[in-house]
């Protein structure tokens, strides 16, 4: 999965990525009530001197929130001390990451959903009270002593927040979303990035890119760099709307940004379960892939441009849907959706 050029998630091939991501609020584009919440409560720690107060972010993959995290080290002027949930196994670990923080260090934990249980507990009291709790020793003999460490600020990261225990997640000062990004926000990034790049590119070739970049702005990045390899070889000096297009086609990006993976989901409801409504377990063994990949990856964006719904009975593709692949729906097939009780998709 994630070999998709429109995967959301990291892959290896965006290290090059990292050049293009900018190192202040002001030139972070998009997320502008995020961004004003933060400038704010930042200025209000550099007039105090204090640490900045806990900060949750989360939201779908790829919209930036390692980037505005370094952002806030750097408007804050401290050392950014990136690392991951998965990565700290054990209590030790985490005490060692602390215990070398200094005053007002930032501490940047990416999926902080996955902490183990036993690390997690640690950290509530040094979120709180800026201290460890340590156990010296084994059996009858073993002592507990208290080790005060420097008042920090801890920024989480997430793509879960419903996975966090709410022990940890109220411990956060300040909590944002960050949203999908607005077209025009995209062709910003994309002009920015293509300005980093070298890359000569039109307006209307900018937002032909923006528009099949799913509201993601490493999605919108990795395809400006494959539009330009289309570009070179043609013989093009600047990337233009017809080229874009052209180029997107051959990697199978249709206007709205699905491609062939999220087509077969779609073609398989409508043409093998007349649109539905069909159970996940049975869409994922109509098209060979697991149920987690097709509620993870495939469902989500498919209802966000509601080409599909979900009711109790199992997913339903809307005329939407249909009329984007091509198909005629069925008039009985918008009466059948209208008849559903909404208010019990959660159940399924």
């Amino acid at each position: 999965m994630d070999k998709r050029i429109i995967s959301n998630e990291q892959q290896h091939s965006d290290d090059w990525q990292y050049s293009l991501r900018p190192r202040k609020l002001a030139e972070y584009i998009g997320q502008d009530k995020a961004k004003q919440n933060l400038s704010i409560f930042i200025k209000a720690a550099i007039s105090r001197k204090e640490a900045l107060d806990h900060v949750l972010l989360y939201g779908p993959p790829g919209l930036g929130k390692t980037t505005l995290s370094a952002i806030i080290a750097n408007e804050l002027g401290v050392n950014f001390r990136p690392t991951s949930g998965p990565a700290i196994e054990r209590s030790g670990d985490l005490a060692a990451l602390l215990t070398n923080l200094q005053p007002r260090d930032v501490l940047f934990i990416d999926e902080i959903h996955r902490l183990p249980r036993v690390v997690e507990e640690i950290l509530y009291s040094a979120m709180e009270d800026f201290s460890l709790d340590i156990i010296i020793g084994k059996g009858s003999g073993a002592r507990s002593i208290r080790l005060d460490i420097a008042p920090f600020t801890l920024i989480g990261a997430t793509t879960k927040a419903g996975s966090l225990s709410p022990p940890l997640r109220d411990r956060f000062g300040v909590i944002s979303r960050l949203e999908y990004y607005t077209t025009d926000s995209l062709v910003e990034i994309i002009t920015r990035a293509a300005e980093i790049l070298n890359i000569s590119i039109d307006p209307n070739g900018a937002n032909e890119i923006a528009k099949r970049s799913r509201g993601t702005p490493r999605i919108a990045n990795r395809l400006l760099k494959r539009v330009r390899d289309f570009a070179e070889v043609e013989g093009s000096d600047k990337i233009t709307d017809e080229i874009a297009d052209r180029a997107l086609q051959m990697l199978e990006v249709d206007k709205v940004g699905l491609d062939h993976t999220d087509r077969r989901m779609l073609e398989a409801m409508i043409k093998k379960f007349n649109g539905g409504p069909v159970g996940l377990e049975t869409i994922a063994a109509s098209i060979s892939e697991t149920r987690e990949t097709i509620e993870d990856i495939y469902e989500p964006f498919l209802m966000q441009l509601g080409f599909i719904v979900r009711t109790p009975r199992g997913r339903v593709v809307t005329q939407a849907g249909y009329e984007h692949m091509g198909f005629i729906s069925p008039k009985s097939q918008d009466e059948t959706i209208k008849l559903f009780d909404f208010e019990k998709e959660e159940n399924l």
